[in-house]
């Protein structure tokens, strides 16, 4: 059988950083934020040409190491087989190793171009098919399903398939965060997870995880209650020291703040009166951003956009 057909014209594709557990939500919730990379891909004649500017220019390998083009090979199998050659440019963004779901960025960014250049490839790779290929790639589905679909998701796998529903948060909280100029694995954080939590602990993450679904997306003066995590954070804090720390102060001035994914960000969900002040938190060693949600996820653009 004749493999694919492919666009002759460059697509460009945007995706979203993203914060995952939000506190309780321990591998289920996402959150899209308004800081992006972005990806042009061409199909050429021959070869693999990659090129890199911002974050990760000086240390992301430019051939077929690179994670955005294993997802982009995987995607292409999906659809029925691969280009001849690839031509593709990254504007890179999303700080790596912060919890800010850069992996997830280049797998969905990955995916969804091999998707965008392949003839016929939104109906041969749906949507449902797209976050599950994400999440197999991820290893799990919370910050690839926020990245996908943008606003507020719940991910869980169901059958080997992962599945997601996507809630619009409320357009009173505004997102800031706080980056450390140092990294910490994901492998390392999870590392320091125990295999069993006390029945209290998982009871209370169990309420505090449902109620912060009613908290982000209507009624935000519940969320320094619905992010109250007793699961993860503590144990990671030795990892983490300052962000930890980051965390209890903003805390104790009823500020909802956690770590971002499996840190060293800290998330902060502020409202309009107090998103400035907070950045004065920040401190040596933290950079912080005022953001805002967003509710588009993964998108083709027009490349002159």
């Amino acid at each position: 059988m004749a493999g694919p057909a492919f666009r002759a014209a460059a697509v460009r594709v945007r995706v979203p950083a993203t914060s995952a557990n939000l506190g309780p939500g321990f591998d289920a919730f996402g959150l899209a934020l308004g800081l992006y990379d972005d990806v042009v891909v061409r199909v050429a004649d021959s070869g693999l040409s990659v090129d890199i500017a911002g974050e990760g220019a000086a240390t992301l390998p430019r051939d077929e190491r690179h994670l955005m083009i294993r997802s982009m090979r995987a995607a292409f199998d999906r659809l029925g087989g691969q280009p001849r050659g690839l031509e593709v440019v990254c504007a890179n963004r999303i700080p790596h190793g912060r919890g800010l779901g850069s992996s997830s960025a280049a797998i969905c960014a990955g995916i969804v171009a091999a998707r965008a250049v392949t003839i016929g490839g939104p109906s041969a790779l749906d949507d449902d098919a797209l976050l599950a290929l994400a999440s197999e790639l991820e290893g799990h589905p919370d910050n690839v399903a926020a990245c996908l679909r943008g606003g507020f998701t719940i991910a869980w796998t169901d059958e080997d398939a992962a599945r997601a529903v996507r809630l619009e948060p409320s357009e009173q909280v505004v997102p800031v965060v706080f980056i450390p100029s140092t990294e910490v694995l994901t492998e390392t954080a999870r590392g320091l997870l125990p295999k069993t939590v006390p029945l209290s602990d998982a009871a209370v993450n169990a309420g505090r995880a449902a109620l912060l679904v009613e908290a982000l997306t209507n009624r935000p003066e519940l969320l320094l209650a619905a992010t109250e995590d007793r699961l993860h954070q503590d144990y990671r804090a030795s990892a983490m020291p300052e962000s930890a720390g980051l965390v209890g102060a903003l805390r104790a001035e009823g500020i909802p703040a956690v770590i971002s994914g499996a840190g060293p960000t800290v998330l902060a969900l502020a409202d309009e009166a107090n998103a400035e002040k907070l950045l004065s938190f920040a401190g040596e060693g933290f950079a912080a951003h005022r953001l805002r949600l967003d509710g588009t996820g993964a998108a083709v653009l027009p490349l002159d956009g």
